[in-house]
């Protein structure tokens, strides 16, 4: 086998392992030279019915340039989820640290947006938080959203957790 196909099938396998991917729904500028705030609509790979909300801040380059921290991006994320269908959950990570079920990168290797779902069980409520992910230093910069699953239809597609 070539490298060029070790390298295909392992670029393959990445990209289906990856967590879900999000489509730009709105995007509002901020100021005269070119800073966005941008909004975007994820939803979850393992819990159909559900559709998160997530904004962030987008820095021009007019903005970059002008100040010298090409780089740096502010950790200011917020977040929203809804039912927006039927509610159908596979098969989910019970822990209490949850899962990443969104990642994308706010600056070329520095800063990634993260999104993890946590499944409180004991008020039978998904909860899902947006946070920075930093190389160097995290970010004490965070938002939950959660769907509330009591007196709902819901289909635990591996059986409801006990």
């Amino acid at each position: 086998m070539s490298l060029k196909s070790i390298l295909a099938a392992a670029g393959l396998s990445v990209a289906f392992a990856l967590p879900a991917s999000a489509e730009v729904v709105g995007k509002v500028g901020v100021d005269w030279v070119g800073n966005d705030i941008i909004v975007e609509a994820m939803t979850d790979p393992d819990v159909k019915g559900i559709t998160c909300h997530v904004t962030y801040f987008d820095r021009s380059i007019i903005d970059r340039l002008s100040k010298g921290n090409w780089f740096e991006d502010p950790s200011n994320n917020s977040i929203a989820c809804r039912q927006t269908g039927p509610i159908e959950i596979g098969d989910i990570d019970l822990s209490q640290e949850g899962e990443e079920v969104f990642r994308e990168g706010l600056s070329i290797i520095w800063k990634s947006l993260v999104v993890n779902r946590i499944y409180d069980k004991q008020n039978d409520t998904l909860v899902y938080l947006v946070h920075s992910r930093q190389v160097v230093d995290g970010s004490a910069k965070m938002a939950i959203s959660t769907v509330p699953l009591f007196n709902q239809n819901v289909v635990w597609t591996s059986g409801k957790p006990n």
